[in-house]
């Protein structure tokens, strides 16, 4: 929101000092506290998405967390977590993991606020450590680098959105000496329920895994009866991990913190995900999709519910549909349909709209493209036709030719990227349906063309006009000399170590095998 509608808490003030400084830190204990800490009190509150356009505060005790510790401390190893890279926002409960998690165990955290900039620095990925991602970001991160660059990373977390078996194997390629985990946990059963490790195979399917230690996950049905291996039910989360619930919510807690009746003792509660899943023959979960109508984009969890509530808002706004669409394979975009408040008249643009939505939702919630339509389909007993709902397609409004060679490769760039027939030097890479995901693989094509450019330059100057005029030129990959294959050349180490035992180069010989 806005810097005139959003309160500021200043830490740092005369105020704050005066009340630090009247206490020694090594001298603090309970005493000084209005009541004694207790394990069941509240460590954080972190806001999820809710289907009624209002958030809901999943509150975390400090019991859970230090069950969280406990187990990245056993399953991944205080060594593995002596050097952690935080590149999710403060908001997503991922960052709960990447930041207390190592200072906890002693060790070091780098922030990483940009992940987008920082996606041109090869550091980034080849200087050893813990790299925690979505594997969406993950996936465009490594089309940044070439194989040389990205080698040296330890272990690689990867949770927030299902992981592909293509992506595994290129992130195996790529760090063969990596642990590659796979994740899986809500917000409200603190951060990670269950994980997987890859042990170099090649699933068809790759699992959530088992529920770490101190958590029991149950595959149910509606009647909470327990599914046979191989058939599709929902999840729901039991132990140390489950949250106390939603903050002012008694209702919504009651609804989806429920008792558990599988548990040893009495009131013992379990957490309804909403996930579908089924137990593998190898005891591991796979994910099925969602119960409802939630949604995952780029690792993010939102209801599109709470996106139409935002959108109807506007005046101009009648009825508002958000879905996913996957038009192109791996290519995930919020589409918004929108019909008139008033017949006959038109929805307002989509300029106008993204400017309202800014003001209420964060980025990942706002949609690529917005559809006008006359009236939403719908089947023959009144509901919603989601498969009548039309392509979203976007054209480009540039009239004018490229006026030079860096232009007409920018806008090859926006055309093959966006999956556009053509684009023009005028036409807003957002405004077609880019996104800060599609920005990163602009930026490193962009770079294999000779143009040096950063997420940051896409975001604020929009336009291959623009960006052709903001672009670092950098000398292209020099073609390979046709020579001739003889000449005098200097001793290799091999060839100098055999004349130092006093051996000749007939007797040598060196294979390799490829597959």
């Amino acid at each position: 929101t806005s810097a005139t509608t959003l309160p500021w808490l200043l830490l740092d003030t005369d105020d704050t000092h005066t009340h630090t400084e009247a206490h020694d830190a090594g001298d603090v204990s309970d005493s000084e506290r209005h009541t004694p800490m207790h394990p069941e009190h509240p460590a954080y509150v972190i806001y999820t998405s809710g289907s009624t356009g209002t958030p809901k505060g999943v509150v975390v005790s400090h019991a859970n967390v230090v069950d969280l510790v406990a187990w990245a401390r056993d399953d991944l190893g205080a060594d593995r977590l002596a050097h952690v890279r935080a590149t999710t926002s403060f908001t997503f409960d991922v960052s709960v993991f990447e930041l207390l998690v190592p200072l906890t165990l002693g060790g070091t955290v780098e922030l990483v606020p940009d992940l987008l900039s920082a996606a041109a620095d090869p550091g980034l990925l080849g200087a050893g450590g813990l790299l925690s991602a979505v594997p969406s970001v993950l996936e465009s991160l490594l089309s940044a680098h070439h194989r040389a660059e990205v080698s040296s990373l330890d272990t690689i977390v990867l949770a927030g959105e299902a992981l592909s078996p293509q992506l595994l194997a290129t992130a195996q390629s790529r760090f063969p000496e990596a642990r590659i985990a796979n994740a899986y946990g809500p917000t409200e059963a603190t951060v990670y329920a269950t994980v997987w490790h890859s042990d170099g195979a090649a699933p068809t399917a790759v699992p959530i895994g088992s529920p770490v230690p101190n958590s029991r996950v149950f595959v149910l049905d509606a009647g909470l009866g327990l599914v046979p291996v191989g058939v599709v039910g929902e999840l729901y989360v039991a132990g140390c991990g489950v949250a106390r619930g939603y903050w002012a919510r008694p209702g919504l807690t009651g609804e989806r913190f429920v008792a558990c009746p599988y548990g040893a003792g009495g009131g013992e509660r379990m957490y309804r995900t909403g996930d579908l899943v089924r137990w593998t023959a190898e005891g591991q979960l796979e994910f099925c999709g969602r119960a409802d109508e939630q949604v995952k984009v780029h690792g993010f969890r939102i209801e599109p519910g709470e996106i139409q509530t935002a959108l109807t808002a506007h005046p101009g706004i009648g009825q508002a549909v958000v879905t996913v669409r996957e038009d192109r394979p791996g290519d995930r975009r919020l589409v918004a349909y929108l019909t008139p408040a008033r017949a006959g008249a038109e929805p307002p643009p989509a300029a106008e709209i993204r400017t309202q939505l800014a003001d209420r939702l964060p980025h990942y919630m706002i949609p690529s493209h917005y559809v006008p339509l006359e009236r939403l389909p719908l089947t023959a007993n009144g509901k919603l036709n989601h498969a009548a709902l039309p392509i979203p397609t976007s054209e480009s409004t540039s009239g004018r030719a490229p006026a030079d060679g860096h232009e007409r490769t920018l806008c090859e760039l926006f055309a093959d990227i966006l999956g556009l027939p053509q684009t023009g030097p005028e036409d807003g890479f957002f405004a077609l349906g880019g996104d800060s995901i599609l920005s990163i693989q602009l930026v490193s094509r962009a770079r294999q063309e000779g143009l040096l450019l950063t997420p940051r330059q896409v975001f604020q100057h929009q336009t291959p006009a623009a960006l052709a005029t903001t672009a670092t030129i950098i000398p292209t990959a020099v073609p390979a000399r046709h020579e001739t294959g003889t000449g005098t050349l200097p001793a290799t180490p091999i060839m100098r170590e055999l004349f130092e035992q006093g051996g000749t180069f007939t007797t040598y010989h060196q294979s390799v095998l490829l597959t």
